[in-house]
């Protein structure tokens, strides 16, 4: 048996639940993954919700990005062995004890990086580096990234930083210090951000990454930060009506995952961890999500990462 998030109607996140299902195995061309983390984004709530373009069939499992041990490998699987830890994504998949996977969706965890940081990284760090190379940030460029210590934009805002631009970032007032010790220099978001960036960059924004809804995109270009260098990755065609790029995940590289990955490792950017939640207390993991003022990423432990042993802090 396998344990796995699953939902039999749209709704909140009251909707998920776990199940045990029957075991899977690797068959030819495939492994088998046992999972030790589970990442969550915010688009897995528009996805539960019913209104998002990547509808599922009911019911469904859930979830996308995951880290783990492989434990089971198909016939005519080549470059990986049973034990090696890996990281990618299985979309409506991820959240349960095993996955079966493609390999060549597969990510090596490298020395350096532990499988839970490992498990929020696939969706995050393809959209971070995607957003920031459609704006091209300069050492010529002041760069603003909202939602700076979330999950996607504390990526971004490194990204950003390691091109050489000044970077600001909007975050809630607990975040400011920790952005700060980043090389981001923060601002409060809410009312008043608009007024606040005139403030601290009088010169203007020559680039940003808007995290949120088309609200923001419309202050940005009405701050003077020109359409098209602004990548919107939550307004979708909206923002590209108004000229903006909606760069995401769908544009990154195929090896966008293992240098971000590398990166990480060796400690030139830094991934925190805002909480970790049992399986079993996945909606109280999504309703955390969704009240927002993170850090980092939110995970998911499986029952299975206990027997990962020394895995986890590789």
């Amino acid at each position: 048996m396998t344990r796995r998030v699953v939902f039999s109607e749209f709704g909140d996140f009251s909707r998920l639940r776990v199940e045990d299902g029957e075991e899977i195995h690797a068959g030819p061309d495939r492994v088998r993954v046992r999972v030790a983390y589970a990442g969550l984004n915010p688009v897995e709530l528009k996805i539960l919700a019913g209104g998002q373009f990547m509808r599922p069939g009911l019911p469904s499992g859930n979830g996308n990005d995951f880290s783990g041990v492989i434990d089971e490998i198909g016939h005519g699987v080549e470059g990986f062995a049973v034990g090696d830890p890996v990281l990618g994504g299985r979309r409506f998949f991820a959240q349960a004890d095993h996955v079966l996977v493609d390999p060549d969706t597969l990510t090596r965890v490298p020395a350096g990086l532990g499988l839970d940081v490992a498990g929020g990284l696939s969706i995050a760090a393809t959209t971070a580096i995607a957003a920031i190379r459609a704006i091209s940030p300069t050492t010529a460029d002041t760069v603003f990234v909202s939602g700076a210590a979330g999950g996607v934009g504390v990526l971004a805002a490194q990204f950003a930083r390691a091109a050489g631009a000044r970077v600001i970032g909007s975050a809630g007032p607990g975040n400011h210090d920790f952005l700060r010790g980043i090389g981001i220099e923060p601002v409060s978001y809410g009312d008043g951000l608009w007024d606040r960036l005139r403030t601290v960059a009088p010169d203007g924004v020559d680039a940003a990454l808007a995290t949120r809804d088309i609200d923001e995109v419309k202050g940005l270009i009405a701050l003077g930060v020109p359409a098209d260098r602004i990548d919107s990755i939550a307004a979708g065609h909206s923002a590209a009506d108004l000229g903006a790029r909606i760069d995401g995940a769908a544009e990154a590289r195929p090896d966008d995952l293992a240098h971000v990955a590398q990166a990480i490792a060796q400690g030139s950017i830094v991934v925190p961890i805002d909480s970790v939640y049992g399986l079993d207390d996945v909606a109280s993991a999504y309703q955390h999500l969704d009240g927002g003022h993170l850090r980092g990423k939110i995970l998911l432990r499986t029952a299975t990462a206990a027997d990962a042993g020394p895995l986890l802090d590789l």
